[in-house]
């Protein structure tokens, strides 16, 4: 397994389970991580500054300059660089 040198970041909300799905993944993954928590109906400038879109999760990975929406596409990209 890869152990990432940079922490990666996920903003996400608890209740989400796309968001429950990448943390699963980290955890699974044992990679240690920052969970920026974004309330439902809060403002979301902040996600959509980094990301270009409003919706939750996000991963934030300076390892592989990468930032990237999506639960799957974040699943696979794990897998990919740290599994």
């Amino acid at each position: 397994m890869t152990e990432p040198d940079e922490m990666l970041e996920i903003y996400q909300f608890e209740a989400c389970p796309y968001c429950k799905k990448v943390r699963e993944k980290l955890n699974d993954l044992q990679i240690d991580f920052i969970a920026r928590q974004v309330k439902p109906g809060s403002d979301r400038s902040r996600v959509e500054e980094i990301s270009g879109q409003t919706g939750v999760p996000v991963l934030v990975d300076p390892n592989k300059d990468t930032v990237m929406p999506e639960s799957d596409d974040i699943v696979d990209h794990l897998e990919k660089h740290y599994g």
